[in-house]
């Protein structure tokens, strides 16, 4: 497929410098940039790749000053990240899309699989699971019995949904497993990371609510409630029984504890380690979580700790050794 700079400027509302005719048919980078590409430009950092990519098409925020001209045609639009995903949506939206059930994938003769639903190869999905429309299911997932998939989710490679939940009652011989009897509910419009697992309750259900996104490698654990619209980087794991609230974003490796409330657009910066409940509204980072500015000042001070600590003892020292003159005296 190939589009001109004039028709891309008309889908994003932008503005065009340069050749209106240049014509795209692929996406680059703007430092590995070809001729018939189209590249971005929104990190600052990458700004000197401008003046030398060999990409046709350049979208760019409007409010950017160069020093020097260019060869490529430039875009300016609001938001150039922002344009860049429509774009991205636009061309995918154009490919072919498979639906259907692969001949290599098992699917539970009493399943309900919905329309335009594709499961791929190797795909398990188990007795009276629910799977809505418009769903992507890929290679090896695997879904347990009785779990409800809603409509337009993705679920990528790997990812486990309605695995038992990790429940086990100590006794004086070992531990004791706690049938995990409940399900996993996940509803519309949710996208979920390669090899990530969604436990079921012990009862009732897990839920994952609509417009969740999940990184690879996210482990959310039984009974929990993930809020509309939050989104979790890799390697987050959320522990049982907690409640998380809606437009949270937690960063790669937050470890969240049981048993606690995080309330609506609640930013965790990346290995934060929420050991109790927090409020609304608050953007934190470390462990206990703090604001941003004390928590990079206590940093700065923790690196100077063994000069501290030397200064304390030779304070110390000198306490005691004032002491002892004035009991001389």
């Amino acid at each position: 497929m190939e589009f001109k700079a004039g028709q891309i400027a008309q889908l994003i509302e932008g503005k065009i410098e340069g050749d209106e005719n240049a014509v795209v048919n692929s996406f680059a980078k703007i430092e590995e940039g070809k001729p018939g590409a189209i590249s971005f430009l929104s990190n600052p950092k990458y700004t000197h790749f401008i003046y030398d990519t060999e990409s046709s098409v350049v979208l760019i925020d409007e409010k950017v000053e160069l020093e020097k001209p260019v060869k490529a045609t430039l875009i300016r639009v609001k938001n150039a990240y922002e344009s860049v995903a429509k774009l991205l949506q636009l061309y995918a939206s154009m490919m072919p899309k498979k639906t259907g059930i692969d001949p290599l994938a098992f699917v539970s003769p009493s399943a309900k699989i919905g329309k335009d639903t594709y499961i791929a190869p190797f795909v398990y999905v188990g007795d009276n699971v629910v799977i809505g429309d418009n769903c992507q299911i890929n290679p090896n997932v695997t879904i347990y019995h009785d779990c409800r998939i809603g409509n337009n989710v993705i679920i990528h490679a790997g990812s486990v949904i309605g695995a038992d939940g990790f429940g086990f009652a100590p006794t004086p011989d070992g531990y004791d497993k706690i049938p995990q009897l409940g399900i996993v509910t996940i509803e519309d419009n949710v996208e979920i990371g390669a090899n990530t697992c969604i436990d079921r309750s012990t009862m009732g259900s897990t839920y994952v609510r609509k417009g969740v996104k999940l990184d690879n490698l996210v482990q959310i654990a039984h009974n929990t409630d993930i809020g509309e619209n939050t989104v979790m980087s890799a390697q987050v794991g959320v522990a049982g029984s907690t409640k998380v609230g809606q437009w949270c974003m937690f960063g790669g490796q937050v470890g969240i504890a049981g048993h606690i409330t995080i309330g609506n657009k609640v930013m965790l910066g990346a290995q934060s380690g929420v050991p109790s409940s927090l409020k609304d509204n608050q953007t934190l980072i470390g462990t206990p979580p703090m604001e941003k500015l004390p928590y990079f000042k206590s940093q700065a001070l923790f690196q100077r700790l063994p000069e501290l600590y030397k200064q304390i003892q030779a304070l110390q020292k000198e306490v005691a050794s004032l002491k002892e003159q004035l009991n001389q005296n």
